[in-house]
């Protein structure tokens, strides 16, 4: 008999409410649920045409939301003549970057209602029953952490959001994606193909079918290196290279990560390539990743896999780890059918 921490059955979204704790309650009324109860979900068969989602959107989406807190910070200081606490900022970015997790499940939930999940003959994971308290908790400790550490390196409250450096922005959005994903390949390969590493991995990989909520379903080692190796491994290589980042640089390139993270595992049956200023240049390469990836890699892969990557496909490019796409193949796309990232 299995371990029943491991079991994926997800039925308390129908159970008796007087049996919800308060993190049950939270998803509620949140109301950041992957799929709706009462809404069909269309099934195709992997031979239907996918429909395109287009890379501006995407861009438009993150920069959209990622851009409210910013402006919220400098009306405030112009206002006041005051900047915000170190404290004060982590409490408005904290809150931010978690309502827009929030509002992209939405946004991705509705999309799924539309235009199917891939591999739609299987239904998608929902929040496991033994879960629910773990999946909350890992979504504000890896936002909170993440945030933590960028307040603690490098806000100054000498520095206004307009003083934003918008000319290497650009350059240092793209290349704080291929550079976290170079960090991030590693350590995921690791946890894959070293024995002892593996045990630490293996919660992650109970899902066959993600959600974007399961992005975070994980035990605490992989959760350290989420939220702390990864990210401190990228923003001192970028100092390395002479792209210093300020904490409002770094708050936009960790809105790309996010964004790509629950997307990556929303299992959405549309042809879009994660968000990235250097997507061209990753297209040209054969580097781009598209949903599907992320989806098989979860889907086939449990000790010995391929698909490491989780911002680019260039790590599995160069190191020989891609494996074939099913569904989303160039020949299975259909370019006229455009759905673009709705922004509200």
């Amino acid at each position: 008999m299995g371990n029943p921490k491991d079991s994926m059955k997800s039925t308390w979204r129908t159970a008796d409410k007087s049996t919800w704790n308060m993190h049950h309650w939270a998803i509620e009324l949140l109301g950041a649920y992957p799929t709706a109860l009462d809404k069909e979900v269309p099934v195709f068969d992997k031979s239907s045409k996918l429909p395109y989602m287009p890379q501006w959107s995407l861009q438009r989406w993150v920069l959209f939301y990622a851009s409210i807190p910013l402006l919220l910070q400098q009306a405030y200081a112009s206002y006041t003549g005051h900047n915000l606490s170190g404290l004060s900022v982590f409490n408005l970015y904290f809150f931010m970057i978690n309502a827009n997790v929030v509002y992209q499940v939405h946004v991705l939930r509705r999309l799924g209602h539309q235009y199917g999940f891939l591999d739609g003959e299987h239904a998608r994971d929902g929040i496991p029953d033994v879960g629910v308290s773990k999946i909350v908790h890992s979504l504000y400790k890896t936002t909170g952490s993440r945030l933590a550490l960028s307040v603690y390196l490098t806000y100054s409250a000498e520095q206004l959001p307009s003083q934003l450096d918008w000319k290497w922005l650009p350059l240092e959005i793209g290349l704080y994606g291929i550079i976290l994903d170079f960090w991030f390949y590693w350590y995921h390969r690791l946890m894959h193909d070293v024995g002892f590493l593996w045990k630490f991995h293996r919660t992650h990989h109970l899902t066959k079918h993600p959600n974007p909520l399961l992005a975070a379903y994980a035990d605490h080692e992989q959760e350290f290196f989420d939220m702390v190796v990864v990210p401190i491994m990228t923003y001192f290589t970028m100092r390395v290279i002479g792209l210093n980042l300020g904490f409002y640089e770094w708050w936009v390139c960790q809105q790309y990560v996010v964004f790509a993270e629950v997307f990556g595992h929303s299992g959405l049956r549309v042809q879009s390539t994660v968000p990235s200023t250097l997507g061209w240049l990753l297209t040209a390469f054969g580097a781009e990743i598209v949903v599907e990836d992320h989806d098989l890699h979860h889907r086939k892969g449990w000790r010995k896999s391929y698909n490491y990557g989780k911002q680019t496909r260039l790590w599995d490019r160069i190191f020989g780890t891609c494996t074939d796409r099913v569904e989303a193949v160039e020949d299975n796309v259909d370019y006229e059918n455009v759905v673009p990232m709705p922004l509200f």
